[in-house]
C-alpha cells in the first residue's frame, strides 16, 4: 500500500530531542494523531468512491498496532482490518480497488485520501507540540480507537 511521509515533522521531533523533555511521548502523541486523521481520510474517500456494499471494510480501517518505534522512529501501519463474510480480507480488497487487477480499473483511492489527510495532519500535530509547548506535558490522547492488538498505542520493535 502507500505510504505516507508527513514534510516538517522530523525537523520537530528533532527540537524536541534537543529539548530533552519527553520527546517520545509527545511523537506517540503526534504519530497517533497523524494516523488517525489518515484513517478517517481513508474511510471518507473509500465511501465517496462508491466502495460501499456492506461498510466492512470502510469500516474496519484503523492501526491496529498503534504508534510502533524502530529506533528513533515512530510510525503507525493504517489498514482495512478483519475479513468479509465469505472470508476475503479487507486488506486486500483495498489493495485491488487501489491498484486495480486484470478486470478493475485501479483508483489509487488510496493516494487521494493520503493527500487529504496531509491538510488536517498538519494542525493537529502543531497543537500537540504548541500544548507541549505551553505546559511542559504531553496532552491527554483524543479518543481514539485502536482495533485489534496493541491497543496501548505503543509497540516497540527492534531498528
Amino acid at each position: 500500500m502507500a505510504r505516507l511521509e508527513v514534510t516538517g515533522i522530523q525537523g520537530l521531533v528533532d527540537d524536541m530531542r534537543r529539548m530533552g523533555q519527553q520527546s517520545g511521548e509527545v511523537a506517540r502523541a503526534m504519530t497517533l494523531a497523524a494516523a488517525d486523521e489518515t484513517a478517517k481520510a481513508w474511510r471518507a474517500t473509500a465511501d465517496a468512491k462508491g466502495f460501499r456494499k456492506t461498510g466492512a471494510m470502510i469500516e474496519s480501517v484503523g492501526f491496529p498496532e498503534g504508534a510502533q518505534i524502530i529506533g528513533d522512529t515512530y510510525y503507525a501501519d493504517i489498514y482495512p482490518q478483519g475479513k468479509d463474510e465469505r472470508g476475503t480480507r479487507n486488506a486486500e480488497k483495498a489493495y485491488i480497488l487501489h491498484y486495480g487487477s486484470s478486470r478493475i480499473k485501479p483508483t489509487y483511492w488510496v493516494d487521494e485520501a493520503d493527500k487529504k489527510a496531509e491538510e488536517n495532519i498538519a494542525p493537529r500535530i502543531e497543537g500537540i507540540w504548541a500544548d507541549f509547548l505551553e505546559t511542559g506535558r504531553v496532552p491527554p490522547m483524543p479518543d481514539i480507537q485502536l482495533k485489534g492488538k496493541g491497543k496501548s498505542g505503543l509497540k516497540k520493535q527492534r531498528g
